[in-house]
């Protein structure tokens, strides 16, 4: 009962996404993007707003953590149809494919924190692409955490051309494994990057830190875990390469 009436709850916000499509879709490339840069100002600075009322009222410190979410997420709520028609439309002319309904309540399940369960084959790869635009428009970083450096790989580079078209950049973090040999490392997707390893192609190395510092980051479980823990041992503020942590999605 309660699963039937979120999923009433979801498709009515379906309905609002869907009644944007024809608008966003005249929309040339540039204000696509340029909706990524509308949507970070005002989110960024709605919740400054919110924060800065917090401090002001003097909540205490045990509950802020929770009202510092509570608050971003309410904001997201706001701009959530008009940002999931974006990246939809983005898909449709980067990739050729359009997330289907499903998918759309898939990302609002997973953008509340929510389990998620989508049969093989009904795009969860493509679906993760919503919430993770979303939420990387708070400017702390999502991460996408999978279970192999392939899967990791693969799906930030064939989800890349829509995060690109939409201005965000997308690292990915790959560790040693029968995936990468003896590489390991870490990347930025360049849609202009080619590499003489066709195995790298439009993954462009760059540093741990950078690959963190991007909006949107692909990585495995294992790699996320272990640089969590050295960043727990540093000794130097300088050693550590991680931000403070914002938004996942566990690719299961």
């Amino acid at each position: 009962e309660t699963n039937e009436r979120d999923l009433a709850r979801y498709r009515k916000v379906v309905e609002r996404i869907n009644a944007l499509e024809p608008e966003i879709a005249r929309l040339s490339n540039t204000q696509l993007r340029d909706k990524t840069d509308e949507f970070r100002a005002y989110v960024q600075t709605e919740w400054q707003r919110r924060l800065d009322a917090m401090e002001r009222d003097g909540v205490p410190e045990f509950e802020r953590r929770d009202r510092t979410r509570r608050y971003l997420d309410e904001v997201l709520d706001s701009i959530l149809p008009e940002a999931f028609a974006v990246v939809r439309e983005a898909a449709k002319r980067t990739l050729g494919q359009r997330h289907f309904d499903v998918q759309l309540i898939g990302g609002m399940v997973a953008h509340d924190g929510r389990i998620a369960e989508l049969k093989t084959g009904e795009g969860k790869t493509l679906m993760a692409t919503l919430p993770l635009y979303l939420n990387a428009l708070a400017g702390r970083g999502a991460h996408l955490v999978t279970a192999n450096d392939y899967l990791s790989k693969v799906g930030a580079v064939w989800m890349g051309p829509i995060y690109h078209l939409l201005g965000m950049s997308v690292g990915i973090i790959q560790g040693q494994s029968p995936e990468t040999g003896d590489e390991g490392g870490s990347f930025i997707y360049d849609p202009d990057y080619e590499d003489p390893d066709p195995r790298y192609t439009y993954c462009r190395r760059i540093t741990r830190r950078e690959a963190y510092a991007c909006d949107v980051t692909y990585g495995t479980n294992n790699e996320f875990g272990f640089d969590y823990l050295r960043d727990n041992m540093a000794f130097d503020r300088d050693e550590l390469v991680m931000r403070d942590l914002h938004y996942a999605i566990v690719d299961e």
